[in-house]
């Protein structure tokens, strides 16, 4: 609710009337193509790194960071990313990010040393968490009703296969090229694409940015975000190199500065200025909360089970990265296919959705962890396709009805900067369970004498848990969403109270 002195809040705000681009599927086509190279980054690298290392005369923990280095930078700058956006153009922050990405891209490749190596890859990474919240954010800019859900939908397919092909064009990469120019190759093959991906987005991509944002930039809260989300994510993306016992004190220094954060936004919103992140998102708009809290708890789960498989694989059964990686293949193409398909079922059917996939998610991980658990190692590579299978169908239901159910009641001209919201703790929720499941692998593996498949049923089991724990989530955010529920009460006392004192409702 809001009286006539008081600033609206962002669900209450009314977006200008759309007139649909006739070039928005083109448009969507080559952010898409940008995102999926963004997001192979993070994955493709891994199995590569041996070869860095040998290449570079380095250490296992120097080289560690071409990947750790990457995911934290690219973590630190989603929101105020998103918010640069939003007052600049996201066409503009799209075509600068991507010419970053593009040379960084090639000094990793040339790099001398691992120092500029590391150097290249935090580059790197800055320009990816640049171009990530621009991509939500233009199909929210682009696209409505059904065609913003079938638009989500892609999206979504573009994450989960990206992030689970990975390991499999890195290791057709270094077996096509060989071990020393193989890992160099992985960071030239974004060259030519990105090139290409410019000259497109120039052709394509709206130009000038929504009505109604204000220029104003929150620079206190942007370095108090800065300061906090590097605090907690250094520990978690140093997690390998023992990052979690050296470094837990970060973690409380981490959350106090986030804590200032939070109090600072609502300061700056009371002074009627405009936030880097409107924390009103978080307690007015509808879904935004349950939303982020569904993608950050999945992603726990969700991240970590590839490097449980490719530890499990290559360590374990001796497996090569390439054949580690096809292990895991019947996931992304699972994902690939619901993903799309459930960007057409989203506005019908809405937060069942997700709770559907997640209950087949879980089912399959489930599953997968006991075939991995009793299943005799020489068919086990056979025998897993199926339950692999059935988890990735359920993954697909699960992120881009979610995207798309998370950002739906919010503006267009905050859609940066709340794409930035879920995508930083989706990154939270990734280098959590990135740390903690290789952990407890490591863990039952040293306590049940080196049995490898316990100690991977194990891990995979837990990650069970993360995605029950986003069921549960979603199962009451549905609840309250179902005809007759709270928030159907909840919006017809607000349409009420708006129409009774003159105001607009969203």
């Amino acid at each position: 609710m809001t009286t006539q002195d008081e600033k609206p809040a962002p669900d209450r705000v009314v977006d200008p009337p759309y007139e649909p681009d006739p070039r928005r599927w083109k448009a969507l086509s080559v952010t898409l193509v940008v995102g999926f190279m963004t997001l192979l980054d993070v994955s493709i690298v891994s199995v590569a790194l041996p070869s860095m290392q040998d290449a570079l005369g380095t250490t296992a923990s120097g080289v560690q960071w071409v990947v750790s280095g990457y995911a934290l930078t690219f973590g630190l700058v989603l929101v105020p990313a998103g918010r640069l956006g939003d007052v600049f153009g996201r066409r503009r922050i799209f075509l600068v990010a991507l010419v970053v990405f593009v040379l960084s891209s090639a000094a990793a490749g040339a790099a001398p040393s691992v120092l500029m190596l590391v150097v290249a890859r935090l580059v790197q990474g800055v320009a990816a968490g640049f171009l990530a919240p621009q991509n939500s954010a233009l199909i929210q800019q682009l696209f409505r009703g059904p065609e913003r859900g079938k638009a989500f939908g892609l999206f979504g397919a573009t994450v989960g296969l990206s992030t689970a092909i990975g390991p499999v064009v890195g290791g057709l990469l270094i077996g096509l090229f060989g071990e020393d120019l193989g890992w160099r190759a992985i960071f030239f093959v974004n060259v030519p694409i990105g090139v290409v991906a410019f000259v497109l987005a120039t052709r394509l991509l709206p130009k000038g940015r929504p009505s109604g944002t204000s220029t104003d930039i929150d620079v206190v809260g942007v370095l108090l975000l800065g300061v906090g989300a590097t605090l907690v994510l250094l520990p978690l993306v140093q997690a390998e190199s023992g990052g979690i016992t050296r470094l837990w004190w970060l973690f409380v220094l981490g959350a106090a500065a986030l804590g200032a954060f939070a109090w600072w936004e609502r300061r700056v919103v009371a002074r009627d200025r405009e936030p880097v992140f409107d924390v009103r998102l978080l307690t007015r708009t509808r879904g935004y909360a349950s939303g982020v809290a569904v993608g950050t708890v999945y992603f726990i789960g969700f991240s970590g089970i590839w490097l449980v498989f490719a530890l499990f694989f290559q360590t374990g059964l001796g497996w090569t990265p390439l054949e580690s990686g096809l292990a895991v293949v019947p996931f992304a193409i699972g994902a690939a296919v619901s993903a799309a398909i459930a960007g057409r079922l989203v506005s019908r059917f809405g937060r069942l959705l997700t709770v559907i996939g997640l209950s087949v998610v879980s089912t399959g991980l489930a599953a997968t962890a006991l075939v991995v658990w009793l299943v005799p190692t020489d068919i086990l590579g056979w025998v897993v396709v199926p339950t692999l299978l059935l988890a990735g169908l359920g993954g697909g239901f699960v992120i881009s009805p979610n995207i798309t159910l998370t950002l739906r009641e919010v503006p267009v001209r905050m859609a940066g900067a709340a794409g930035g919201g879920l995508q930083t703790m989706q990154r939270f929720g990734a280098a959590l369970g990135s740390a903690v499941l290789p952990g407890l692998f490591y863990v039952v593996l040293t306590s049940s004498g080196q049995q490898y498949p316990v100690a991977a049923g194990v891990a995979l089991g837990t990650a069970v848990l993360g995605a029950v724990a986003a069921l549960v989530i979603a199962v009451l955010d549905w609840r309250r969403d179902r005809p007759g529920g709270p928030r159907e009460a909840e919006d017809a006392a607000a349409a009420e109270h708006a129409d009774a004192h003159g105001h607009h409702v969203h």
